[in-house]
């Protein structure tokens, strides 16, 4: 189906006409003008949940350690090496000769006090699972030991990606507020514009040190927040932006017509599940709650028709998934997961083996699409399930699930962009999460130890070990990954990553 967006888009521009060609904004000013639609009310990273803003920390800021999205490994960024001393403890050696934007020197005083920042309860930091650090503290100059409450093995990970570096003077003065109002970092980019939450500008860092992320090669990066997708795309194809995300999927053929404009979808590691409410209300009886059942969960696995909507709804990149987790993860074991094949019949067997051979009526709310939505809903009428099928945001819906009032939800999570099942599976099986309405206290069990285990094969062991019964209960239903919808003109070289993590540091003109 052709979509209205682009058409008015087209036509409001006077392309209809074949041959018409926007007139582009000239490359010669090495500005990368980017439009989106998410403003960030504070960009200072510790206090923003919001993809964009991640985006412009990873700009600004740096982190200890790099992970190459290629290899998948470390690289030294502000530490140029680290080693563990125990199972609880990391030793950082520091890299000299690097200043902050506001030319503060960096030390192991900034990294000392950045992180007991994000360890201290107060400080009321917004990033989840940063729980594993319990302090740090100053060696040398350059040297600082970093403590964890208790062994994990995903440290490294999380220092390579949520964790960047305060410069300690600074921060100390303006606090959470002023960081917000003026960002300063270490990065390849300085933020030289915050314009309330609708307009940011980052100029190239020339000083900047012998890092794998720079130096930067595009000299100054403008992102403007739209308030919706037709004015990002008439942005976009009359040349006032030259890259755009997260734009209606079925744009994609009809951008890539438009001279000068490269729209592809490409796999993210999001994944979208179905994540039940198994205990149910406070003070239910599990017997009213039929989603208590593992054979109705069983059921409800087979009941989905994931084929189908990968193809026809989701499209680009993306792929059915099995598994609780994103299958390239650390830890995602796809031969450990029962996998259950699409069958209507079996669907319908299985709810009769467990009491309900007419069906029943529940809640399916989702947060992202009405139509995957929609898509699970009928699927799951034609095996007698009356489903009553919403769409809302995303916040209401995380804390509605938590409170026991959605009966079933149609989940996605990012990981945060950490490729191990860590920053996912102790989310929603863990039983420390609002999000975790499943009660399994043997999968709880496997979880915790696997995210504290140092031994690499028994720690794979124990992921397998969950997901196998994860899926064997069918304590949720992996339907597929996600993909992002990419959109730029044509000569800028840009490489998407399944991590959503944009590196415009290492975009450039053709």
């Amino acid at each position: 189906m052709k979509s209205k967006f682009l058409l008015a888009a087209v036509a409001a521009l006077g392309l209809v006409s074949a041959g018409a060609v926007p007139s582009y904004a000239d490359k010669s000013d090495d500005t990368l003008h980017i439009v989106w639609r998410e403003s960030v009310p504070n960009v200072d990273p510790y206090f923003n949940q919001l993809r964009s803003g991640f985006i412009m920390a990873g700009l600004v800021m740096d982190t200890l350690v790099f992970k190459h999205p290629d290899t998948g490994e470390f690289e030294p960024l502000l530490a140029t090496s680290w080693e563990w001393l125990d199972d609880n403890h990391l030793r950082f050696k520091l890299r000299e000769g690097v200043t902050f934007h506001n030319g503060e020197k960096f030390d192991a005083d900034d990294v000392a006090y950045t992180l007991n920042f994000v360890a201290d309860p107060e400080s009321k930091i917004l990033i989840p699972n940063l729980g594993f650090l319990k302090s740090a503290s100053k060696v040398d100059e350059y040297t600082v030991d970093v403590e964890l409450n208790s062994a994990f093995p995903a440290a490294l990970d999380y220092f390579s990606s949520v964790l960047p570096m305060y410069p300690n003077e600074y921060h100390s003065e303006v606090g959470p507020e002023g960081m917000g109002k003026n960002m300063v970092g270490t990065g390849p980019y300085k933020m030289t514009l915050i314009d309330g939450v609708s307009h940011y500008v980052m100029e190239r860092n020339e000083g900047y040190f012998d890092s794998p992320k720079g130096p930067a090669k595009i000299g100054t990066i403008d992102v403007r927040v739209v308030n919706d997708e037709s004015t990002e795309l008439v942005e976009l194809i009359s040349g006032k932006a030259d890259w755009i995300w997260k734009y209606n999927a079925d744009q994609v053929e009809q951008l890539n017509a438009q001279p000068n404009i490269t729209a592809n979808l490409s796999e993210s590691m999001r994944i979208g599940f179905l994540n039940f409410n198994i205990i149910g209300k406070a003070g239910e009886d599990p017997k009213d709650n039929p989603i208590a059942n593992v054979k109705v969960r069983q059921a409800l696995a087979h009941a989905i028709n994931k084929a189908d909507l990968v193809e026809y709804l989701v499209g680009g990149d993306a792929r059915v998934i099995d598994t609780p987790c994103f299958p390239d993860q650390f830890g995602c074991d796809v031969d450990a997961a029962v996998k259950y094949d699409y069958d209507p019949e079996k669907a319908k067997a299985l709810l009769a083996e467990a009491g309900y051979p007419d069906g029943f009526k529940t809640k399916v709310i989702g947060a992202r699409n009405a139509q995957w939505v929609a898509a699970v809903q009928a699927d799951l009428q034609k095996v007698g399930i009356d489903a009553e099928a919403t769409v809302m945001q995303g916040a209401t819906l995380v804390d509605l699930f938590g409170q026991g009032e959605v009966p079933i939800g149609y989940w996605d999570w990012g990981s945060y962009s950490i490729m191990d099942a860590a920053a996912i599976l102790p989310a929603f099986f863990g039983g420390v999460s609002s999000s975790d309405r499943v009660g399994d206290a043997e999968v709880a069990d496997l979880v915790d130890r696997a995210g504290k285990e140092i031994d690499v094969e028994a720690r794979k062991a124990l992921y397998s070990e969950a997901i196998r019964l994860i899926t064997e209960r069918a304590l949720t239903v992996p339907i597929h990954s996600f993909v992002t919808p990419y959109a730029y003109r044509s000569d800028l070289e840009f490489t998407a990553y399944p991590d959503e993590q944009p590196r415009f540091y290492w975009a450039s003109w053709k």
